[in-house]
């Protein structure tokens, strides 16, 4: 994926290796550690983070997911029996500053509730917490990533989750998807309860609904990575962006014969 890297053009100081910048930032997502606790053998701090902060603002990250995704689906190695899900992630007291936005008088346009909702912070019985909802294919590997407050209901979400699966083909258009939702008891006596009104239950197929273990095993494989298990990074883009970066590394792993 070299070729899909930045690379320094004209003048001034020449940059620092990329292997060994992507390195610390690798090492960071894995410790949880602040960035100020970088080793120094990957180099100084501010510029590790500058660039994994620059290559998210200018969709580096994402695009390198993206390659890897469209080379799989190229040869048929993505699975497309897609399963979605979500998980709560506590956001640690330092992920809760985020610089909110203010007008030109100094007033606040914001409150700070606002303000951790934008950036996908909510707050729950258990404390701030933001939720990652994933799609996952048929072998737990991740096509789409949409961050929430923790306390957001999945189903708001659910649309979102599946429009964000992109992957470029020769052939555009969707194929068409066969879902397969459980129902809760609650849901189930309503629906009876109300008769010809309460509509047609969802789809549910029990031989299909176990294989929806690829996305639970997709998140624990993440948060083997400690600044996705808990969210450090003040805004929703960068916390996002580790996590592509540790998507990255989940499709790397994958054989490729």
């Amino acid at each position: 994926m070299g070729p899909l890297l930045p690379k320094r053009g004209g003048r001034g100081r020449p940059w620092r290796d990329h292997r060994q910048v992507v390195n610390g930032v690798l090492w960071r997502l894995r410790t949880g550690a602040p960035w100020r606790d970088l080793p120094e053998r990957y180099g100084p701090w501010q510029t590790v983070y500058e660039r994994f902060a620059r290559w998210e603002v200018d969709g580096i990250w994402a695009t390198l997911l993206e390659h890897l995704q469209v080379c799989d689906d190229a040869v048929g190695r993505v699975d497309w029996t897609v399963s979605v899900d979500s998980t709560i992630n506590r956001a640690h007291q330092h992920s809760a500053g985020a610089r909110k936005r203010r007008a030109a008088d100094g007033d606040t346009l914001e409150d700070p509730g606002h303000s951790q909702t934008r950036q996908a912070i909510g707050r729950s019985r258990g404390g701030l917490t933001t939720k990652v909802h994933l799609a996952v294919d048929g072998r737990g590997l991740p096509l789409s990533i949409v961050l929430t407050p923790g306390n957001v209901n999945d189903v708001t979400a659910f649309g979102q989750v599946l429009d964000s699966i992109r992957i470029p083909r020769a052939v555009t258009g969707r194929p068409p998807i066969a879902a397969t939702i459980p129902e809760r008891r609650d849901q189930m006596a309503n629906r009876r309860r109300r008769g010809d009104q309460g509509g047609r239950p969802p789809a549910f197929d029990r031989s299909i609904y176990p294989a929806r273990k690829v996305v639970e095993r997709c998140f624990a494989r993440l948060k083997q990575f400690r600044a996705i298990a808990t969210r450090f990074d003040k805004l929703a883009d960068r916390y996002r962006a580790g996590i592509v970066i540790a998507a990255l590394i989940l499709w790397l792993r994958e054989p490729r014969w």
